[in-house]
């Protein structure tokens, strides 16, 4: 039987590792996406949070929360309270192993909590499935920016009563 996913709110001590865990995910876990380019890789890995987890850690606007299993990170995901989820990012070894949506689901309550009705993102070719499996749609053609494609998807949650 597998191991229980812990998720929990990130803090500052976690930011070495959020760093780590998002470049293992783009590097190896997204090579659908940037299909092994070099300068793909290093302007999507340039373009990660390193420079900004404090203080987004510090802004109650934002959410991030990081994943464990048997006590070691193997995933991080950020919210806004825009109802924007803007990381989910597991390591490689992790994937298929319900950490992604584990992240979600915390995610999604954390946004509910603050009554987000509609919640979107921007996913790659390699996440696209993952989140149409946890029911979000396409809600716009694909974008393009420094030569990797994503696809904005929403999801919506009904009001609570």
């Amino acid at each position: 039987m597998e191991a229980p996913i812990c998720i929990r709110p990130a803090t500052l001590a976690d930011t070495g590792i959020i760093s780590r865990i998002i470049e293992r995910s783009i590097r190896i876990g997204c090579a659908l996406d940037h299909r092994n380019n070099p300068r793909q890789v290093d302007a999507w890995v340039r373009q990660q949070p390193a420079g900004h987890l404090c203080t987004w850690l510090a802004d109650a606007r934002f959410y991030l929360n990081l994943a464990l299993l048997q006590d070691k990170p193997v995933g991080v995901g950020m919210a806004l309270a825009s109802g924007d989820i803007t990381l989910c990012y597991v390591q490689p070894e992790c994937f298929r192993r319900g950490v992604g949506r584990a992240l979600m689901d915390d995610l999604q309550g954390w946004l509910r909590l603050r009554g987000v009705q509609r919640v979107s993102l921007n996913s790659t070719r390699t996440g696209e499935a993952f989140y149409r499996h946890l029911g979000y749609r396409q809600a716009a053609p694909p974008l393009t920016h420094e030569g990797l494609q994503t696809l904005p998807m929403v999801r919506s949650f009904p009001a609570c009563a």
